[in-house]
Formats: C-alpha cells, sequence, structure tokens
C-alpha cells in the first residue's frame, strides 16, 4: 500500500504535535487529582471537582467506575484526549493501586514517557520503586512532580538524594519551592530566576493565580525563605543539577517541578513542560526487531479492553495505540493473529467513559474500536506491510480463589462475565478442562477479587461466592512438562483458554522441592524487575 507524498508529511506533521503520556504514583499521591487539574488548566472544564465539562458533556472524572468513585482509587485505566498549545494530548491514567500493576504495565507499553507524581510527605514509596523500574525497562523519559507543598513533608533536597538514591535517575529542578513543605510560598523558575507567590483558590476548583515578581521585590515579601531557596537553587546549579534534553531523553535525568495540585499550583508549569520536554511518537519497534516508521501503513496494538464503560451501552471497547501511518474512520485492518480483516466503522476517541466518533487519527493517537469481539490484549492490527508488536508478559498471580455462581439459574450471565472480564485482563481465569463448571481465578492482589466480584454482580447480574485454595504460587510448565508432572503429588496442574499450562503450588519451598527432585521438568522463571511476571 504506496503513501502519497502528501500524506506522509501530513502524518510526520501531525504525529509531532502529538504527547501521549501516563501518570504514575502510589496510591493517594495526588495523580487523579493532578490529573483533573490537567483538564482544568487546558480549559476542558470550567471547574474541578464538578461532574460538568464545556457544554455540560463531559464526565471530568478519569475515575468512571463507580466503585472508584466510591473508594476515591484508581483501579483502571482511562484514555483523556485533549487539546493544549497547539498540541494533541493523549493522557493515560492509571491504576494506582499495586494489585492492579498488570494493567499499569500494559498502559506503560502505549505511551512515549511519563510523570511520576510524589508526596513530599512520603517520598519514593515501594510502589513508586516498581513502576519506575518498569518505564526504565521500557525506555520511558521520566517527569517528577512533588506534591502536597502545603503541607508539611521531606525537605526538598533530601528528596532529591531519595530520588537519585532509590530510582537511579538524577532529578533536575526547573521549579524549586520558596518555603518549607508546609509554609509554602511559591516557586523559582530556575530558567528565568523569576518568582511566582502561592495563593489558594477556593477548595482548588478554578485556576490559581499567579503573581510573578523579580527578585528584590520577592526577597522583600518572602524574607529569609527566599534567600533559602536562592542559595539552594546555587547549590543546585554547582552540582550540574539542570535539565538538559538529551540526558531526559535518554532516561538518565527527571526535569523536577513542584506545587499543589489540590491548590492548582505548579499545575501549568507541568504541562507545559509535557508540550516541551515529552517527545513526540517515534517508530516503533516490531519483534522482529525493525522499526515501524511513523509514515508507513497503518499499524498499532491494543494495550486495553474495558466493557460497559458507559451503562447506556453495555458494549466493549478494544483501546488501540496507534503506531504508524493515516487513521480513517471504516478503514479495513488485518488482525495479525489470525490473518482476518476488521472494520473500524465504530472508531471512538475516549473520554473517561465519555466517547465520540473519531474520522481521522495519527500515531500517538488512542482510538476505541467498539464491539471488535475477537480482538485480545496484546494483538497487532495493520495495513500493508505485515507487523507484529512484542506482546505482553503475563504477570505471576500470588493469589487464588475458586469461583461459582451463587443461584444456578444466572449460569449464563456467570460465564459471559467470566469470559468478558478474562479478556480484559481483569485477573487469570484456570480451567482443569473445557468443561470446568469452577475455575479458578488468579491474583496480584485482593482487590482484584473485589472488582471481579462488583463487576459481576452490578453488570452481568450474577452474585458470586469464592471457595479457597491452597494454593500460593504459580509457574508456567511445557507440555512435557505436564506429563512429568501427572506423578509428582500436591502439585496441580491447570490452564488458560490461550493455552499456557500452569503448574499450582502451596508454598514457595514446595516449588524449590519439587525443582530440586524433578530436574527434567521445565517450569517457567519469574522475570521482571519490581513486577514479577511469568515467562
Amino acid at each position: 500500500m504506496a503513501i502519497a507524498d502528501a500524506e506522509r508529511r501530513e502524518i510526520i506533521e501531525e504525529a509531532s504535535k502529538r504527547r501521549t503520556f501516563a501518570i504514575i504514583s502510589h496510591p493517594d499521591a495526588g495523580k487523579t487529582t493532578l490529573t483533573e487539574k490537567f483538564l482544568l488548566y487546558a480549559g476542558v472544564i470550567a471547574e474541578a471537582g464538578t461532574v460538568k465539562a464545556r457544554a455540560g458533556r463531559r464526565d471530568t472524572r478519569s475515575d468512571w467506575m463507580a466503585m472508584e468513585q466510591e473508594r476515591g482509587i484508581s483501579v483502571t485505566s482511562t484514555a483523556l484526549q485533549f487539546e493544549y498549545r497547539d498540541c494533541l494530548i493523549n493522557l493515560l491514567d492509571t491504576p494506582g493501586h499495586r494489585d492492579f500493576s498488570e494493567d499499569t504495565y500494559r498502559v506503560l507499553t502505549a505511551v512515549d514517557a511519563v510523570v511520576m507524581v510524589l508526596d513530599v510527605a512520603k517520598g519514593v514509596e515501594a510502589q513508586t520503586l516498581k513502576l519506575f523500574e518498569v518505564c526504565r525497562s521500557l525506555g520511558l523519559p521520566m517527569l517528577t512532580f512533588l506534591n502536597k507543598l502545603d503541607r508539611p513533608g521531606k525537605s526538598p533536597l533530601e528528596l532529591l538524594d531519595e530520588i537519585e538514591d532509590k530510582i537511579g535517575v538524577r532529578p533536575t529542578p526547573v521549579t524549586w519551592p520558596v518555603g518549607i513543605p508546609g509554609e509554602f510560598r511559591g516557586v523559582i523558575d530556575r530558567r528565568n530566576k523569576r518568582f511566582t507567590r502561592f495563593e489558594r483558590s477556593v477548595r482548588g476548583k478554578t485556576l490559581a493565580v499567579e503573581v510573578e515578581l523579580d527578585a528584590s521585590v520577592a526577597e522583600a515579601e518572602a524574607g529569609s525563605d527566599w534567600v533559602n531557596a536562592v542559595e539552594e537553587c546555587t547549590l543546585l546549579d554547582a552540582v550540574g543539577a539542570t535539565h538538559e534534553q538529551v540526558n531526559f531523553l535518554e532516561g538518565k535525568t527527571s526535569p523536577l517541578f513542584v506545587g499543589s495540585a489540590m491548590n492548582n499550583f505548579g499545575v501549568r508549569a507541568l504541562l507545559d513542560a509535557v508540550v516541551e520536554f515529552v517527545p513526540s511518537p517515534g517508530p516503533r519497534q516490531a519483534v522482529d526487531g525493525k522499526l515501524r516508521p511513523l509514515e508507513a501503513p497503518i499499524s498499532g496494538f491494543v494495550f486495553k479492553i474495558q466493557a460497559n464503560m458507559d451503562p447506556s451501552h453495555r458494549d466493549h471497547v478494544a483501546f488501540v495505540r496507534l503506531c504508524s501511518g493515516k487513521f480513517v474512520r471504516g478503514v479495513n485492518l488485518t488482525h495479525a493473529d489470525t490473518g482476518r480483516t476488521l472494520s473500524t466503522k465504530y472508531a471512538s476517541t475516549l473520554f473517561g467513559a465519555d466517547r465520540s466518533t473519531v474520522d481521522v487519527a495519527f500515531p500517538g493517537d488512542v482510538v476505541g474500536l467498539v464491539n471488535a469481539g475477537e480482538l485480545r490484549i496484546g494483538d497487532a492490527l495493520y495495513a500493508g506491510t505485515p507487523v507484529v508488536f512484542p506482546s505482553f508478559p503475563q504477570f505471576a498471580p500470588e493469589m487464588f480463589r475458586r469461583v461459582r455462581v451463587k443461584d444456578p439459574g444466572r449460569a449464563k450471565q456467570f460465564r459471559r462475565g467470566v469470559d468478558q472480564l478474562e479478556r480484559e485482563g481483569v485477573l487469570q481465569v484456570l480451567y482443569e478442562g473445557d468443561g470446568d463448571p469452577l475455575p479458578v481465578l488468579a491474583a496480584v492482589g485482593q482487590m482484584q477479587f473485589e472488582v471481579f466480584q462488583y463487576r459481576m454482580e452490578h453488570e452481568f447480574g450474577a452474585l458470586i461466592e469464592y471457595l479457597s485454595t491452597p494454593y500460593r504460587v504459580a509457574r508456567t510448565i511445557t507440555a512435557e512438562g505436564v506429563t512429568q508432572m501427572g506423578r509428582v503429588p500436591g502439585v496441580r496442574v491447570l490452564h488458560r483458554k490461550d493455552g499456557t499450562t500452569l503448574a499450582l503450588f502451596e508454598s514457595l519451598i514446595r516449588l524449590e522441592t519439587v525443582m530440586r527432585d524433578h530436574p527434567e521438568i521445565d517450569f517457567g522463571a519469574l522475570l521482571g524487575s519490581g513486577f514479577s511476571v511469568l515467562s
């Protein structure tokens, strides 16, 4: 499929305007608040904390599931697309809870950079460290936002050392606080040495008042806080902690910004940095090691599937990250896994739970394909030259429960719900055989079971109950290993619908014993950096 020169230039130009990134953080660090405030500063919503958007149609919440809104946490990822400063921003909000790290990993494969949010009182927490290790493995550059400066917390200099020691990337502050956490006066922009005074807005609903002052006025107003901040900036200059774009793109440094997302302070500077620092989409590497040029025919991959985002539709959406070409709604694409042709007549652009028809999209954009039932997470789509992108690893489950429907009369709804939530990757579903009436659910954490139970009841009308199992460890196993495993007591062999076979053990000690006594059996190893994944 040849592409005309004019279209080739259009693709490259449009891709250069895209910024596709994710926000990552430890739970309660302020990720979802910052997401909403980005929308406020982009003019998408008039007030934060409301459900009204421009024209009164868009829900401002990236947490669209009722369970998320009730608990105040993110348990699923979502996509938000909006315009800012002549750029089209694709912001992918990620689950904050560690139990949904597999969903987070998949989202991170679909972005070109990340913003890491840290609570100044807590610093780098365990989940933050694991998230960064995934970002590093994917080669994603990272911006850092020190949040909640309006509350007591650690010294900013202490946090710089903590970031470098624990994460291994050097923070390069672009803005620097005047006043200690809890007595926050404003920020110095190290690029122009200007002071911006911190003023609270009413419950953070509207844009923060930003008053810039020169050094002489700042010193008179902020006194010793200004003097201390200037001395700290001089120290940062002396040690070379200054932003350089090359080092940022190589993952060696992280431009750092400070503020209070709740009070909208520092948000504009960070959003400007997304436009100025985050790289636009580039060529994507395929499994054969070759790069798919931006101007090549259309290609993309499914990184998420979600059902029932809009209860009035009761359908499901495949989230596709476009990697190359000019996407035009209705174009026929080839499904790499089956070779079948897929129509894109029902293509949408996404804004949380809301969606609208998209006619044209370019590399970096996220397109929702509605009711494309044959698609699964990780599948590649293309036009013209075939391409397959690297697959996602399966995370090693640590918790196992048998599940059954309480009312046998709802068995059909039960089976439909299990099949759908398995396709979405909510958790892994294991069977002894095709007719197994009581599948085993395998999860990384307890909250996955809670989400599964909630959605089975509220979306599929199937009340379920869990039955405990003694298993705590799983490993993949080959077909030959299954035969050999038949003579090993105390080990359960189950199967996923994708053909993967897992051996379940009651403890790590039991696994180690079996591996020692039966070296001829080939078990899959635990892989990953921070996150444990099944090979």
